[in-house]
């Protein structure tokens, strides 16, 4: 009796010790599922989306050189007020890449169609760099359906101030497309990448954290990825035709321009000025290109504040 006694409590200590302690659990599976990952298929395209939260819907665009991800820091708090939506642009990350309109005027109509498929008839809308030309488009496409509009340090091609910035030869990367490119970055993506991540920040030990540089050059790096993704830069001629033309009828949703003083703050700043009629600006001082990533909580403070 006494053997079978000690089986029994050696059993019950093996079940005890294999079970995880339920509390941790619950709080590392309940952090990992405030995000959750979901696509859906829009006139036949694959767009892949993060999402979390509920109430009204807000949408989040993504720049160059990164993907959805980066919302992943700041969509938890967001997620107390709103439904967020966080798409791969069209052709990046893990959205299909379409055979024709990689361009922000296209991609701004299939996200507005991706909205629309999730119950979505108004919107907040955020973007940063690619991103915010993505949102602008939307919003100047379909201004009834925008509540507000947040721009995060980029430019509008197409509109006043533009052209110098387009023009400048410290932005190599603006023409640098094509076949020849194609071969020079294949294998060097990093390579490739660093020079955003590092030469764009006003601190590059204070831009974009090493496990997301991985992710994102590994999500780059799959065949067709940078060809798709280097397919906006070479809409810009095109897309300034279009912006001059959507930018003759002023929004008047709230708008909010957020920039880097060493990078694009006060142009963009600008130019919002000139395409919109309710347009609060913050620009962040010793800040560079990546906003969200040099300069957190104050980024994250004017967001929440402004939506």
């Amino acid at each position: 009796m006494r053997f079978i006694a000690r089986a029994i409590s050696c059993v019950v200590t093996l079940v005890f010790l294999s079970v995880p302690n339920s509390g941790a659990q619950s709080q590392t599976t309940g952090a990992k599922d405030t995000v959750l990952s979901r696509s859906a298929m829009v006139g036949g395209l694959k767009i892949h989306y993060l999402t979390a939260g509920k109430g009204k819907p807000l949408i989040l665009l993504h720049g160059y050189a990164e993907t959805s991800r980066m919302w992943r820091p700041i969509m938890p708090q967001l997620a107390e007020r709103f439904m967020v939506i966080a798409p791969d642009l069209p052709g990046i990350g893990d959205s299909g890449i379409p055979a024709s309109g990689l361009d922000m005027k296209t991609s701004a109509i299939r996200i507005h169609a991706l909205a629309r498929s999730l119950g979505v008839e108004k919107a907040k809308v955020v973007g940063h760099d690619i991103g915010l030309m993505v949102a602008y488009a939307y919003a100047a496409q379909f201004p009834a359906e925008v509540e507000k509009l947040v721009v995060m340090d980029a430019f509008l091609p197409g509109v006043a101030g533009w052209e110098p910035i387009y023009n400048d030869p410290n932005i190599w990367h603006f023409r640098f497309h094509g076949p020849t490119p194609e071969a020079l970055v294949k294998g060097r993506e990093r390579t490739y990448f660093e020079y955003f991540w590092n030469d764009l920040a006003a601190d590059k030990t204070r831009s974009i954290p090493e496990a997301d540089r991985k992710a994102y050059t590994d999500a780059y790096s799959r065949p067709g990825r940078m060809r798709a993704a280097w397919a906006y830069f070479a809409s810009w001629p095109e897309l300034a035709k279009d912006f001059a033309q959507l930018s003759q009828t002023k929004l008047t949703m709230p708008v909010l321009s957020i920039g880097g003083e060493k990078s694009l703050g006060n142009q963009l700043a600008q130019q919002m000025k000139l395409v919109a009629s309710d347009v609060t600006v913050v620009v962040l001082n010793d800040t560079g290109h990546w906003v969200l990533e040099e300069r957190p909580k104050e980024t994250t403070d004017a967001l929440v504040k402004f939506l």
